[in-house]
Protein backbone atom coordinates (compact mmCIF):
# COMPACT_ATOMS: atom_id res chain seq x y z
CA UNK A 1 0.00 0.00 0.00
CA UNK A 2 0.80 3.54 -0.88
CA UNK A 3 0.97 5.90 2.09
CA UNK A 4 1.26 9.75 2.50
CA UNK A 5 2.02 9.10 6.25
CA UNK A 6 1.39 13.44 7.00
CA UNK A 7 -1.64 14.19 9.11
CA UNK A 8 -3.33 16.60 7.05
CA UNK A 9 -6.05 18.89 8.47
CA UNK A 10 -8.84 20.27 6.33
CA UNK A 11 -10.43 23.51 6.53
CA UNK A 12 -14.05 24.17 5.71
CA UNK A 13 -13.86 24.62 1.89
CA UNK A 14 -11.83 21.13 1.85
CA UNK A 15 -14.16 19.33 3.97
CA UNK A 16 -17.23 20.88 1.90
CA UNK A 17 -15.24 19.13 -1.22
CA UNK A 18 -14.72 15.90 0.62
CA UNK A 19 -18.19 15.33 1.57
CA UNK A 20 -19.15 16.26 -2.34
CA UNK A 21 -16.46 12.73 -2.94
CA UNK A 22 -17.84 11.26 0.30
CA UNK A 23 -21.76 11.65 -1.54
CA UNK A 24 -20.91 10.00 -5.13
CA UNK A 25 -19.09 6.99 -3.23
CA UNK A 26 -22.45 6.99 -1.11
CA UNK A 27 -23.88 6.63 -4.49
CA UNK A 28 -22.46 4.37 -6.22
CA UNK A 29 -22.11 1.99 -2.92
CA UNK A 30 -26.01 2.43 -3.09
CA UNK A 31 -25.64 1.35 -6.43
CA UNK A 32 -24.06 -1.95 -5.57
CA UNK A 33 -26.28 -2.84 -2.66
CA UNK A 34 -29.59 -2.66 -4.70
CA UNK A 35 -27.88 -5.26 -7.19
CA UNK A 36 -26.75 -7.55 -4.71
CA UNK A 37 -29.01 -11.10 -5.44
CA UNK A 38 -28.15 -14.05 -6.12
CA UNK A 39 -26.90 -14.84 -10.04
CA UNK A 40 -24.99 -11.74 -10.03
CA UNK A 41 -21.18 -11.63 -10.74
CA UNK A 42 -18.96 -9.58 -8.78
CA UNK A 43 -17.31 -7.84 -11.86
CA UNK A 44 -21.02 -6.64 -13.05
CA UNK A 45 -21.46 -5.32 -9.43
CA UNK A 46 -17.82 -3.48 -10.28
CA UNK A 47 -18.89 -2.27 -13.37
CA UNK A 48 -22.10 -0.66 -11.54
CA UNK A 49 -19.94 1.50 -9.27
CA UNK A 50 -17.60 2.41 -12.03
CA UNK A 51 -20.57 4.04 -14.25
CA UNK A 52 -21.94 5.81 -11.20
CA UNK A 53 -18.78 7.63 -9.96
CA UNK A 54 -18.04 8.32 -13.49
CA UNK A 55 -21.47 10.22 -14.88
CA UNK A 56 -21.08 12.17 -11.58
CA UNK A 57 -17.21 13.55 -13.04
CA UNK A 58 -15.65 11.36 -10.33
CA UNK A 59 -12.55 8.54 -11.25
CA UNK A 60 -12.41 5.07 -8.68
CA UNK A 61 -9.66 5.49 -6.51
CA UNK A 62 -8.70 2.17 -6.32
CA UNK A 63 -7.94 1.18 -9.92
CA UNK A 64 -4.77 1.04 -10.51
CA UNK A 65 -3.78 1.34 -6.84
CA UNK A 66 -0.12 0.18 -6.01
CA UNK A 67 0.59 -3.18 -4.67
CA UNK A 68 1.76 -6.62 -5.75
CA UNK A 69 0.54 -5.38 -8.80
CA UNK A 70 -1.55 -2.61 -10.17
CA UNK A 71 -5.64 -3.02 -8.40
CA UNK A 72 -7.50 -4.25 -11.39
CA UNK A 73 -11.05 -2.93 -9.95
CA UNK A 74 -13.13 -0.33 -8.96
CA UNK A 75 -14.76 -1.85 -5.64
CA UNK A 76 -13.29 -4.81 -3.87
CA UNK A 77 -15.45 -7.29 -2.81
CA UNK A 78 -14.84 -9.73 -0.75
CA UNK A 79 -17.28 -13.26 0.23
CA UNK A 80 -17.91 -14.86 3.62
CA UNK A 81 -14.30 -15.79 4.70
CA UNK A 82 -12.71 -12.92 3.00
CA UNK A 83 -12.06 -9.91 4.87
CA UNK A 84 -11.05 -7.29 2.17
CA UNK A 85 -9.28 -6.53 -0.84
CA UNK A 86 -11.26 -9.14 -2.71
CA UNK A 87 -11.00 -8.73 -6.81
CA UNK A 88 -14.18 -9.11 -9.03
CA UNK A 89 -14.39 -11.40 -11.33
CA UNK A 90 -16.97 -13.90 -13.00
CA UNK A 91 -17.66 -15.39 -9.66
CA UNK A 92 -21.83 -14.97 -9.37
CA UNK A 93 -23.23 -14.41 -5.87
CA UNK A 94 -25.14 -17.08 -3.82
CA UNK A 95 -27.74 -16.93 -1.59
CA UNK A 96 -26.62 -17.31 2.53
CA UNK A 97 -23.53 -15.21 1.41
CA UNK A 98 -22.38 -12.49 3.10
CA UNK A 99 -20.57 -9.51 1.12
CA UNK A 100 -18.54 -6.73 2.02
CA UNK A 101 -18.22 -3.80 -0.16
CA UNK A 102 -15.30 -1.35 -0.43
CA UNK A 103 -15.22 1.67 -2.57
CA UNK A 104 -13.60 4.94 -3.21
CA UNK A 105 -14.19 7.88 -5.16
CA UNK A 106 -11.65 10.84 -6.22
CA UNK A 107 -14.04 13.77 -6.81
CA UNK A 108 -12.34 17.68 -7.24
CA UNK A 109 -8.95 15.90 -5.48
CA UNK A 110 -10.63 14.14 -2.43
CA UNK A 111 -11.52 11.00 -1.94
CA UNK A 112 -14.15 9.55 -0.28
CA UNK A 113 -13.83 5.98 0.80
CA UNK A 114 -16.15 3.91 2.50
CA UNK A 115 -17.89 0.38 2.90
CA UNK A 116 -20.14 -2.18 3.78
CA UNK A 117 -21.26 -5.88 4.63
CA UNK A 118 -24.92 -7.25 3.24
CA UNK A 119 -26.22 -10.69 3.04
CA UNK A 120 -27.61 -12.37 -0.11
CA UNK A 121 -30.98 -12.97 0.11
CA UNK A 122 -31.77 -15.04 3.57
CA UNK A 123 -28.73 -15.64 5.98
CA UNK A 124 -27.96 -17.41 8.81
CA UNK A 125 -28.35 -15.81 12.44
CA UNK A 126 -24.24 -16.46 13.19
CA UNK A 127 -24.14 -13.72 10.14
CA UNK A 128 -26.51 -11.63 10.72
CA UNK A 129 -25.57 -10.81 14.33
CA UNK A 130 -21.99 -10.68 12.94
CA UNK A 131 -22.69 -7.71 10.53
CA UNK A 132 -24.71 -5.74 13.67
CA UNK A 133 -22.25 -6.01 15.78
CA UNK A 134 -19.77 -4.81 12.94
CA UNK A 135 -21.65 -1.81 11.97
CA UNK A 136 -22.85 -0.75 15.98
CA UNK A 137 -18.37 -1.06 16.01
CA UNK A 138 -18.40 1.22 13.46
CA UNK A 139 -20.64 4.11 14.93
CA UNK A 140 -19.16 3.26 18.36
CA UNK A 141 -15.76 4.50 16.80
CA UNK A 142 -17.28 7.64 14.95
CA UNK A 143 -18.98 8.40 18.57
CA UNK A 144 -15.40 9.31 19.94
CA UNK A 145 -14.12 11.10 16.78
CA UNK A 146 -14.62 14.50 18.92
CA UNK A 147 -11.67 17.44 19.00
CA UNK A 148 -9.73 16.51 22.53
CA UNK A 149 -9.82 12.83 22.02
CA UNK A 150 -7.23 10.45 21.36
CA UNK A 151 -6.85 7.74 18.21
CA UNK A 152 -6.50 5.67 21.10
CA UNK A 153 -10.21 6.22 22.47
CA UNK A 154 -11.20 5.13 18.88
CA UNK A 155 -9.44 2.38 18.67
CA UNK A 156 -10.36 0.84 22.34
CA UNK A 157 -13.91 1.82 22.02
CA UNK A 158 -14.15 -0.58 18.90
CA UNK A 159 -12.11 -3.27 20.11
CA UNK A 160 -13.71 -3.51 23.34
CA UNK A 161 -17.51 -3.61 21.73
CA UNK A 162 -16.38 -6.70 19.04
CA UNK A 163 -14.51 -8.58 21.70
CA UNK A 164 -17.49 -8.46 24.01
CA UNK A 165 -19.77 -9.85 21.79
CA UNK A 166 -17.09 -12.52 20.91
CA UNK A 167 -15.37 -11.52 17.54
CA UNK A 168 -12.28 -10.61 16.78
CA UNK A 169 -10.53 -7.57 15.05
CA UNK A 170 -7.72 -8.11 12.82
CA UNK A 171 -4.43 -6.82 13.79
CA UNK A 172 -2.49 -6.42 10.40
CA UNK A 173 -5.08 -3.93 8.88
CA UNK A 174 -6.13 -0.32 10.02
CA UNK A 175 -8.09 2.63 9.25
CA UNK A 176 -6.41 5.74 7.90
CA UNK A 177 -6.86 9.14 7.59
CA UNK A 178 -8.00 10.45 3.97
CA UNK A 179 -8.13 13.50 1.97
CA UNK A 180 -6.24 14.28 -0.79
CA UNK A 181 -4.46 10.98 -0.98
CA UNK A 182 -6.55 7.61 0.10
CA UNK A 183 -4.22 6.88 2.64
CA UNK A 184 -2.59 9.68 5.01
CA UNK A 185 -1.86 9.69 8.65
CA UNK A 186 -2.81 8.70 11.33
CA UNK A 187 -3.39 4.90 11.15
CA UNK A 188 -6.12 3.70 13.39
CA UNK A 189 -6.28 0.47 14.40
CA UNK A 190 -9.70 -1.08 15.45
CA UNK A 191 -7.72 -2.54 18.96
CA UNK A 192 -5.57 -0.15 21.52
CA UNK A 193 -5.87 1.73 24.56
CA UNK A 194 -7.50 4.69 24.95
CA UNK A 195 -5.88 7.77 26.20
CA UNK A 196 -2.65 7.12 23.60
CA UNK A 197 -2.48 8.04 19.88
CA UNK A 198 -2.65 11.49 18.23
CA UNK A 199 -4.65 13.72 19.61
CA UNK A 200 -8.02 14.42 17.47
CA UNK A 201 -8.87 18.05 16.47
CA UNK A 202 -11.38 20.14 13.58
CA UNK A 203 -10.19 19.28 10.01
CA UNK A 204 -8.66 16.08 10.71
CA UNK A 205 -10.50 13.18 8.86
CA UNK A 206 -10.45 9.97 9.59
CA UNK A 207 -11.79 6.74 7.52
CA UNK A 208 -12.93 4.47 10.18
CA UNK A 209 -12.96 0.56 9.55
CA UNK A 210 -14.14 -2.20 11.95
CA UNK A 211 -13.14 -5.41 10.08
CA UNK A 212 -14.25 -8.14 12.33
CA UNK A 213 -13.93 -12.17 12.01
CA UNK A 214 -15.82 -14.95 13.74
CA UNK A 215 -13.22 -17.58 14.81
CA UNK A 216 -9.57 -15.93 15.12
CA UNK A 217 -7.79 -12.34 14.55
CA UNK A 218 -5.44 -14.23 12.12
CA UNK A 219 -5.59 -13.23 8.29
CA UNK A 220 -3.49 -15.16 5.11
CA UNK A 221 -3.34 -13.17 1.99
CA UNK A 222 -4.78 -15.19 -0.74
CA UNK A 223 -2.32 -16.44 -4.08
CA UNK A 224 -4.08 -13.19 -6.21
CA UNK A 225 -2.09 -11.08 -3.41
CA UNK A 226 -4.86 -8.89 -2.96
CA UNK A 227 -7.74 -10.93 -1.17
CA UNK A 228 -7.40 -11.18 2.22
CA UNK A 229 -9.17 -13.97 4.76
CA UNK A 230 -9.62 -15.54 7.57
CA UNK A 231 -6.65 -17.78 8.88
CA UNK A 232 -9.32 -20.64 9.55
CA UNK A 233 -11.93 -20.11 6.99
CA UNK A 234 -14.51 -18.69 9.44
CA UNK A 235 -16.74 -15.47 8.42
CA UNK A 236 -16.00 -11.68 8.22
CA UNK A 237 -17.51 -8.23 8.11
CA UNK A 238 -16.50 -4.99 7.17
CA UNK A 239 -18.00 -1.60 7.58
CA UNK A 240 -16.07 1.67 6.81
CA UNK A 241 -16.90 5.84 6.43
CA UNK A 242 -15.26 8.43 6.66
CA UNK A 243 -15.75 10.72 9.16
CA UNK A 244 -14.41 14.22 10.14
CA UNK A 245 -13.93 15.97 13.40
CA UNK A 246 -15.41 19.54 13.72
CA UNK A 247 -15.47 21.89 16.63
CA UNK A 248 -19.14 20.00 17.26
CA UNK A 249 -20.50 16.34 16.71
CA UNK A 250 -18.38 14.06 14.31
CA UNK A 251 -19.42 14.97 10.50
CA UNK A 252 -20.11 11.61 8.30
CA UNK A 253 -18.43 12.51 4.81
CA UNK A 254 -19.86 8.96 3.35
CA UNK A 255 -23.78 9.25 3.96
CA UNK A 256 -26.07 9.37 1.44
Amino acid sequence: MSWERNVVVKNKAELSLMREAGRVNALALDAVRQAIRPGVTTIELDSIAEDVIKSKGGSPVFKGYPGAYPYPATITISIDDELVHGIPGKRKLKEGEIVSVDCGTLLEGFVGDAAFTIGVGEISNEAKNLLDVTEKALYEGIKKMRSGNRTGDVSSVIQRFVENHGYFVTREYTGHGVGRHMHEGPQVPNYGLPGRGLLLRPGITIALEPMVLVGTAQTRVRADQWTVASADGSLCAHFEHTVAVTEDDPWILTLL
